[in-house]
């Protein structure tokens, strides 16, 4: 990343590399190492038991030896974007000026490409600090369309990802997301209504309905970002690029037999342009 380039702007080289803007002058977040230490934990129980939430946490954590309140517990979660499949009343607040959709996909049977995008937002753990990864998923092949990471949870990130994908494949015909600030800002929102795509929000505090980039970000951590304790941004940025790549296109996912995401994204889509 050269900021004096002679051809390609800032802007254009973060765009080319799946990097946010904020991204490129990275600093590590103002966390203790004994909190950063904390949020991994809290991280890896998090993908076993996605229903705890900061009183179930803090007690695992006392179980296993450390000295961790839950009041620590809750701000730690709430910093790493956790929120448990069943969540206690009145526990969490929407945006008063950001409009909720009703979500669109109960009963739906999701059959082809570009149908239905799902998003979402995970914490990724570094050495000496953290960034957040959004991906954008094709729901029926799986296939990662796009990614951006960013040190700060502004939407700003998002929107950069969602233009790249709609500019790369197209429309879906339904976009869904979880309630976060980030997909319901009209930053993000009015990207989607100016390309006439109808908008899709899960239940808050339902885990199940965005179940199938929840499961991206399981293999992704378990398989690329636990192995390796990235020291900077641009190591986390080649790491989950590297990662993402082969998971597209070299490794196949269960739901379509022998394909890759990838290869179950093309076919579909050159089957139904064949039968058009």
């Amino acid at each position: 990343m050269k900021q004096d380039h002679p051809d390609l702007s800032v802007r254009r080289q973060c765009s080319l590399l799946s990097l946010a803007r904020s991204g490129l002058y990275y600093q590590p977040r103002g966390e203790s190492a004994e909190n950063l230490k904390f949020m991994e934990i809290i991280d890896r129980q998090f993908l076993e038991t996605p229903w705890y939430g900061s009183r179930q946490m803090a007690r695992h954590m006392q179980r296993e030896g450390h000295r961790c309140g839950r009041h620590r517990v809750r701000r730690l979660m709430r910093l790493m974007r956790l929120v448990p499949i069943y969540q206690e009343p009145k526990t969490s607040k929407k945006h008063p000026e950001n409009k909720i959709y009703p979500y669109l996909l109960k009963g739906l049977a999701i059959t082809r490409p570009n149908q239905v995008w799902c998003t979402d937002i995970s914490y990724i753990p570094m050495r000496r600090g953290f960034l957040y990864l959004v991906a954008i998923m094709d729901w029926h092949s799986r296939k990662v369309l796009s990614w951006r990471l960013s040190n700060s949870m502004d939407a700003s990130f998002c929107v950069e990802a969602l233009k790249e994908a709609l500019t790369r494949y197209g429309t879906p015909e339904i976009f869904n997301s979880d309630q976060g600030s980030q997909f319901t800002s009209t930053e993000f929102t009015q990207v989607l209504l100016d390309a006439k795509v109808k908008i899709s929000m899960d239940g808050r505090g339902r885990w199940i309905d965005n179940r199938m980039i929840e499961r991206l970000w399981r293999s992704l951590k378990y398989e690329c970002v636990y192995l390796n304790a990235f020291e900077t941004g641009s190591e986390a940025r080649r790491g989950i690029g590297a990662w993402i790549s082969y998971y597209n296109e070299k490794r196949p996912h269960s739901s379509h037999g022998l394909l890759t995401p990838a290869e179950a994204y093309d076919t579909a889509n050159q089957n139904l342009k064949a039968a058009a």
